[in-house]
């Protein structure tokens, strides 16, 4: 009976763990996350109130901000680049942090066709204080980035792309000089755990673009926690 109680015990623990981001208490999107995957019919995005952003079929404007390595970053950088796959994040948030070897993973598999991860914290570390600068230093070391994690310090790029959880992903890709938003929403339908996603909503998007083809599912509920302001 000891062991049995130990184990519910356990779990329990572990699952207040990831239904709660830090310094917040559970929303109801965080509990949708824990217990279920996401559908591709949920196509509403949840925006908090007053919140505006891009929609698809938007222009997305350059931004300049700063790497964990101190270089100022742009989309501009990237002469080749057919696109990006742009994914707010920061370095505490359990949703975030269970995505980063998919964003790496990511990276990885799209960068060399073209359309490279840039990720952006955009937290206040006034209001959560391991967001600081010096910290996404050491997240981006140890959880072996091998894409830009910039920081968005004046915390206005966030509310230009209308990004309201970590994290936020928006697919852009070039279409005459111009970054248009093609998807926004969720990486994959399991947030939780990659080890059971079924359905690769941002890898299926970029690999329509690649193929010519228009993003079947073009927008998904961003699950995670919400940016801290």
């Amino acid at each position: 009976m000891k062991k049995i109680l130990t184990s519910i015990s356990f779990a329990a623990v572990a699952l207040i763990a990831f239904s709660s981001c830090k310094n917040e208490p559970t929303d109801k999107s965080e509990d949708f996350a824990i217990n279920e995957t996401i559908q591709p019919e949920f196509t509403e995005i949840e925006m908090e109130a007053g919140t505006k952003g891009y929609t698809i079929g938007d222009e997305a404007t350059d931004f300049k901000l700063k790497d964990v390595n101190g270089k100022m970053v742009s989309l501009s950088d990237y002469k080749d680049a057919k696109g990006f796959i742009v994914i707010f994040t920061c370095n505490t948030c359990p949703y975030a942090v269970a995505s980063e070897e998919r964003m790496v993973a990511l990276d990885k598999e799209f960068k060399p066709k073209g359309y490279p991860v840039i990720a952006i914290n955009p937290n206040n570390p006034e209001v959560q204080p391991d967001d600081t600068y010096e910290l996404m230093q050491q997240k981006a070391k140890e959880a072996g980035f091998t894409f830009p994690y910039l920081f968005d310090e004046s915390q206005t790029i966030y509310a230009k792309y209308g990004a309201t959880k970590t994290p936020h992903v928006y697919l852009l890709e070039k279409e005459n000089g111009k970054n248009i938003v093609k998807y926004i929403g969720a990486i994959d339908d399991n947030v939780r755990n990659g080890a059971e996603v079924k359905d690769r909503f941002l890898a299926n998007a970029v690999n329509e673009l690649l193929a010519g083809k228009d993003v079947s599912v073009k927008e998904t509920k961003a699950i995670g926690c919400s940016v801290k302001q």
